[in-house]
């Protein structure tokens, strides 16, 4: 079992696990998972993006994230309209709901982030986050062409 306790892959499904957990304890009451916290998060900051780019900038596939999506919309919490260029695209907007479920649940958020870390020091933490960011970004390419930084996702992300 100490090979298997070592594998970075092991650990990674560890502290995914642990992370889910901590984001249920923390934002459960909200009855908002985290990838739905993300794609809000990523509808906030580009209003307008239709659910291909959606999935691409939250690094979730493009079928699973359709039904993502009707959750939210279910919920009131994302207005879709056509774009006006294509009528057979939709384009993805927070509705004032939307907006609001994310202004509430962000300090839930935060402290999710800092129950994560708390096992490090400061130094640790960020350390953690950069090597993170390192490994996603070295093999980002090649397995999921998702952004892994704010400065990828680029000027690509205001176009609708």
């Amino acid at each position: 079992m100490s090979d298997l306790y070592g594998m970075p892959g092991h650990l990674f499904r560890r502290v995914h696990q642990i992370s889910s957990a901590i984001f249920a304890e923390e934002c459960g009451a909200y009855g908002l998972t985290s990838v739905q916290y993300a794609a809000l998060t990523a509808i906030r900051e580009n209003p307008d993006v239709d659910a291909t780019r959606l999935s691409s900038l939250v690094a979730f596939d493009r079928s699973t994230l359709g039904d993502v999506l009707e959750r939210l919309e279910t919920r009131g919490w994302v207005i879709r309209h056509p774009s006006p260029s294509d009528k057979r695209v939709k384009l993805l907007r927070l509705s004032q709901a939307g907006s609001r479920i994310l202004a509430e649940v962000e300090p839930a958020v935060r402290r999710v982030q800092q129950k994560l870390l708390a096992p490090l020091s400061a130094q640790e933490g960020a350390k953690m986050v950069t090597l993170l960011v390192r490994l996603i970004t070295g093999h980002n390419g090649d397995l999921t062409g998702a952004p892994s930084t704010a400065n990828e996702a680029g000027p690509e992300d205001d176009a609708a």
